[in-house]
């Protein structure tokens, strides 16, 4: 089985900041054409190891369904998309309803010729439930004509694991070792990070209440130094000459912190301060498809736990956004996540996991990025090549 050279991207909205159970996670871009040689349909020891790869992380206690289309014709299938649901909450039939859903919508989409599911599941006491599970599943798509081609069960996917078949038709086998496989090969020379869980993704977001509190106790001050110069600016007509000043900061503050140095709790005051200024907001959304977006991502994840409310949304959509317009999407999905908890209202939260929801494509928000160039353009300020 072929992993998909276009594939789509999204993300969940299950773990710690659970308001509705959306799906799913995706596999990454492969350059220069498809690794060599493809996995194939009957080999899922191959298969299950791959997953990691193309999920950005080690799943547990979960179903993997890798989402099959055609391709060359007709001639062959590849992966186009592989959706991840938490057996942690599968108990719950309207979650498991939802999950359906959202899958059969994510097949109907991508005209899929099937599926391939494998249980990830550790735990005892749920032995044999994954055959229950697979014929809630089975039964769930075949109402909307999608196959269920295979399906297998593996406690922890790592080499050596045994996997065994849902319905005996396949039999069992070894994982082969996930750090070796072809994808991850790819993926590694690529540059992209495979998360030992997705725990590591959500620690990311976990707030530091010392930190918190001292950037809280800067945030009033810095908020009316900055609104304070902006209105002086305004009435000598050099608002624009300001804000370009401020945008140039926050670059400074992305490129030292791209060292590796962490901000200070006066800068961080300052950043969520200057952030609330719409058109410096709106610009560095543009760094999302440069050559900055990755230092501009521990920036935004260092204010995303030092900040509350609005502005802690206002960072953990900048990280979403840039994670899901590199293809990241469970990472996205945590970010956003975090973003609509600290802020419902917030727009570009709210949007962002609409859209992720509806599995839209990165590529269409990518526009979103474009106006963030010209937006800095406009203030006087070249924020990098478009490299994404």
């Amino acid at each position: 089985m072929t992993p998909s050279t276009n594939p789509t991207r999204r993300a969940e909205r299950t773990g710690p900041f659970p308001r509705a159970l959306g799906c799913a996670e995706s596999t990454p871009r492969y350059p220069g054409g498809l690794p060599r040689p493809p996995l194939r349909v009957d080999e899922p020891g191959e298969l299950i190891a791959a997953l990691p790869a193309m999920l950005g992380f080690v799943p547990e206690r979960s179903l993997v369904v890798a989402v099959l289309h055609e391709v060359a014709g007709g001639a062959a299938e590849a992966i186009e998309a592989v959706v991840r649901f938490d057996l942690d909450v599968a108990t719950d039939i309207r979650l498991l309803d939802q999950f359906t859903a959202c899958l059969a919508s994510i097949c109907l989409r991508e005209e899929a010729t099937g599926v391939l599911a494998v249980f990830v599941e550790d735990r005892a006491e749920f032995e044999g439930e994954e055959v229950l599970r697979a014929a809630e599943l089975i039964d769930a798509l075949a109402e909307d004509g999608i196959a269920v081609r295979g399906a297998w069960s593996v406690p922890a996917i790592a080499a050596g694991q045994r996997y065994r078949s849902v319905f005996g038709t396949v039999g069992s086998g070894l994982v082969t070792d996930p750090s070796s496989s072809l994808v991850a090969v790819s993926h590694v020379l690529e540059g992209k990070q495979i998360r030992g869980s997705r725990r590591e993704m959500t620690a990311l977001m976990i707030p530091d209440e010392l930190l918190g509190a001292r950037v809280r106790a800067q945030l009033g001050p810095a908020d009316a130094r900055y609104r304070a110069g902006l209105a002086a600016a305004a009435r000598a007509g050099n608002a624009v000459a300001y804000q370009r000043r401020a945008l140039e900061w926050v670059l400074w503050q992305i490129a030292d912190t791209a060292s590796g140095a962490p901000r200070a709790a006066r800068e961080l005051a300052r950043l969520a301060a200057t952030l609330r200024d719409r058109p410096i907001r709106d610009a560095v959304y543009g760094l999302a498809v440069g050559d900055h977006a990755e230092a501009a991502e521990r920036l935004w994840a260092q204010l995303v736990r030092a900040a509350s409310g609005t502005d802690r949304a206002e960072a953990a959509a900048l990280l979403g956004f840039s994670a899901y317009l590199r293809g990241d999407g469970p990472f996205a999905g945590v970010a956003i996540a975090a973003a609509v908890e600290a802020d419902a209202e917030h727009a570009m939260a709210v949007l962002l996991e609409t859209s992720l929801q509806t599995g839209l494509r990165p590529e269409r928000l990518r526009r979103l990025a474009l106006c963030g160039h010209q937006i800095a353009a406009d203030l006087g300020v070249d924020i990098g090549p478009i490299t994404l």
